[in-house]
């Protein structure tokens, strides 16, 4: 199955594509206190729904997305249109990396892709070069809750200086030279909706299409992430959202 398409079911549930509930992406957006004219630049933007939410925060404000799936990218530009807001987002298809904009940007958004840039320090560096001078970077990104567990580094197929704890996380912030405002790190609650969220959209849609070629490879993939998760990074990975000022 295209990973994509698999991308797009996982979420169709759970558009805001991280373990954060719509009520504290408007309490970030909120703490972000950008005018109602902001310029907003969301930096792996999926289906637009950070995006969006910004500009309905900033009435008279405009925001790029840039992401490198076109599929995604697609369903962002239908529900821009749905909420009255194609007008005011513009969609680039390309490598966040090698994106170069018009100007700078009152407010920047890369919410669980900074694997685009390379990790948390190069997202600072890079993203950070696009936020004006008086302007908001809001990052999101994993780190450890607890000293990660074998089983929960074979889940991630990862390692463990992949990520470091949260006080590390602030450190590296600001050596970059960036100092958190506000943070909201996601509870258990959020975790266990978004997991579930993404299994569960994946395994209705194979159950819902028993003919489908793509069916016994949807539930497979969902089988195993929840196991991943379940049996593996669960209460171990946690996910913070850090509004960030230059220091």
């Amino acid at each position: 199955m295209d990973h994509q398409r698999l991308s797009s079911i996982a979420h169709s549930h759970h558009p805001i594509a991280a373990p954060i509930l719509g009520v504290n992406l408007d309490r970030l957006l909120r703490r972000a206190d950008r005018q109602s004219t902001a310029r907003v630049l969301d930096l792996g933007c999926g289906e637009g729904a950070w995006a969006l939410q910004a500009l309905a925060h900033y009435p008279d404000g405009h925001a790029d997305g840039v992401d490198v799936s076109s599929y995604a990218l697609e369903r962002a530009a239908s529900a821009a249109a749905d909420r009255g807001l194609a007008n005011r987002l513009t969609l680039h298809e390309r490598d966040a990396r090698t994106y170069v904009p018009d100007g700078d940007y009152d407010l920047v958004l890369c919410i669980g892709s900074t694997h685009a840039f390379g990790g948390f320090a190069e997202t600072l560096e890079l993203a950070g070069r696009r936020v004006n001078a008086d302007g908001i970077l809001m990052i999101g990104e994993g780190f450890w809750q607890v000293p990660p567990t074998p089983a929960a580094l074979a889940a991630l197929d990862g390692k463990a200086d992949e990520f470091t704890d949260l006080p590390g996380l602030v450190d590296v912030a600001e050596r970059a030279g960036w100092t958190p405002v506000y943070a909201h790190v996601s509870d258990a609650a959020e975790w266990d909706d978004y997991e579930w969220s993404w299994v569960g959209s994946l395994t209705r849609w194979a159950l819902d299409n028993p003919g489908h070629p793509d069916a016994t490879e949807a539930l497979a993939a969902a089988r195993k992430h929840r196991d991943q998760w379940l049996r593996g990074y669960r209460n171990v990975l946690g996910f913070v959202t850090l509004v960030l000022r230059r220091s």
